[in-house]
């Protein structure tokens, strides 16, 4: 790996903390190998849960993850601590009385963006961009495209729910970056992901992991050496939730379901309504979490144990740092921060796999600071409840409108093609390991035949990026 990397072996029979925030440099996962490790069943609950593990935890006992909101100790012998300094996305700027020059703002923002890009790209022959048409990755191509004007953009078309081809081609070429795109096969990119799993340093099952997997693969096939992503600033330019996603928090009440109902005719295939009472089992600040997942009395039929419970503890760590904002707004403020860490881990595993360079030139102090000081806040989230104001209005300065603003859908991963292409492979890496999952075949059985619904195939979806993972540490101590 580039030395850049951070490193920091443990005295022995200490925790091992690994620092995985971008904002912190290139993260070092060597001193995982030096270690005996065992899987951490409650991880593995978080993941069939949630779809990532509860910071500060990995998917290994031994292995803590200091990340965006978290302290890193100086010894390495410490869990890393929790920050509750989670800053609202609408309160005040200290500057953000009087009037502003919006022109030299969106002036001051570009000249930030670009020299993030310069140090983060520092040493990357051939760097590529994840572009996915949104706002992020359009205002990122503008800074690329002074700064690193040899960068390829590439946009991954996972389904037709997207619509941002169009648009990321269109800004590629004004731009005069060079454009290349990749459709989403969900067995060339499973086929992909299994051959990465040896060496994936840990454990995520993001909803885009096997998107990632796909393009870091398809990245290091056209010759790059280096990623960069757009993701990095919802938490500090804000991320209000809209629509569907209030709705969703509104039905979120802890009950429990009857698993009937969703056997019922009108319900087994209709994802709309099987989201529905999913939302109903879970808790609003779980709920905000993306995708549909397992519900706890299925995580502990596929465990074979009792095991959401304690990771539902793990959830309760985060409740000292809502302080006293208005708990629906710290409660989102606080999962959004977690969502983001999640989003980074995907990558960062994906990067280092493929021995990847990745940079996150949005996750930079400078830019993060400049934000929270100088920016008001209705310059990142106006009072109608539209995001980062500002980052639109650098890009209305090339582009005007953009199709990106009447849909948004991007590096999405076809769920149900993957269930049709690859069930018994998954339902074979189910048998095998019956010894850590011992529930998981029995699952896969008793519904192969609802998995053409998105909220069956996303369970699927997380058993066939969970199972082969486990099953490639048979080598290492199991779960206890």
């Amino acid at each position: 790996m580039p030395s850049s990397y951070r490193s920091a072996a443990p005295a022995p029979h200490t925790p091992l903390a690994i620092d995985v925030s971008p904002y912190r440099g290139e993260v070092d996962f060597s001193a995982l190998s030096a270690r005996s490790a065992t899987l951490d069943p409650v991880s593995i609950a978080d993941l069939l849960r949630n779809a990532f593990v509860y910071p500060p935890h990995s998917i290994y006992r031994e292995a803590k993850l200091a990340g965006v909101s978290f302290d890193m100790p100086g010894d390495g012998a410490e869990e890393p601590r929790l920050r509750c300094d989670f800053p609202s996305m609408w309160a005040p700027s200290p500057r953000a009385g009087g009037t502003v020059d919006e022109a030299q703002l969106v002036r001051t923002y570009h000249e930030l963006l670009c020299q993030s890009v310069t140090r983060s790209t520092d040493g990357m022959r051939a760097p590529w961009l994840l572009q996915s048409g949104g706002k992020d990755s359009t205002s990122l191509a503008i800074a690329l495209a002074e700064a690193r004007a040899d960068t390829t953009c590439l946009t991954y078309l996972g389904g037709p729910e997207e619509n941002e081809l169009d648009s990321a081609r269109a800004v590629a070429r004004k731009l005069g970056l060079r454009h290349e795109s990749l459709v989403c096969d969900p067995a060339r990119a499973y086929d992909r992901y299994l051959q990465m799993v040896p060496r994936m340093p840990l454990l995520t099952a993001d909803f885009a992991a096997l998107s990632y997997a796909d393009l870091a693969w398809e990245v290091r096939a056209q010759g790059g050496d280096g990623m960069l992503d757009g993701l990095g600033s919802d938490p500090y330019f804000g991320m209000p939730t809209h629509g569907r996603k209030r709705l969703a928090g509104l039905l979120a009440r802890g009950w429990r379901v009857p698993r009937a109902l969703f056997d019922a005719p009108l319900v087994r295939h209709s994802f709309k309504l099987c989201f529905a009472l999913a939302s109903l089992e879970m808790d609003r600040f779980e709920r905000d979490f993306p995708g549909s997942r397992f519900s706890d009395a299925e995580v502990d039929e596929l465990l074979g144990q009792p095991l959401a419970a304690r990771s539902r503890a793990r959830r309760d760590a985060y409740a000292k740092a809502i302080g006293t904002a208005p708990k629906a707004q710290a409660l989102h403020e606080i999962s959004l921060t977690l969502i983001e860490g999640a989003c980074l881990a995907k990558g960062i595993y994906a990067a280092a796999a493929m021995d990847l360079r990745l940079a996150y030139p949005y996750c930079d102090e400078a830019l993060r600071a400049w934000v929270a000081r100088e920016l008001p806040a209705r310059l990142r989230v106006a009072s109608d409840g539209t995001n980062k104001v500002l980052v639109r209005k650098h890009i209305a300065r090339y582009f005007g409108q953009l199709p990106y603003v009447s849909a948004k859908g991007s590096f999405r991963f076809d769920l149900c093609g993957l269930a049709r292409q690859r069930f018994d492979q998954v339902h074979a890496f189910a048998r095998e390991c019956s010894g850590l999952m011992p529930g998981a075949s029995a699952w896969l059985e008793r519904h192969r035949g609802r998995l053409d619904n998105k909220y069956f195939a996303s369970k699927f979806y997380l058993l066939a990026v969970l199972l082969p993972w486990l099953l490639s540490r048979r080598g290492e101590p199991r779960a206890r």
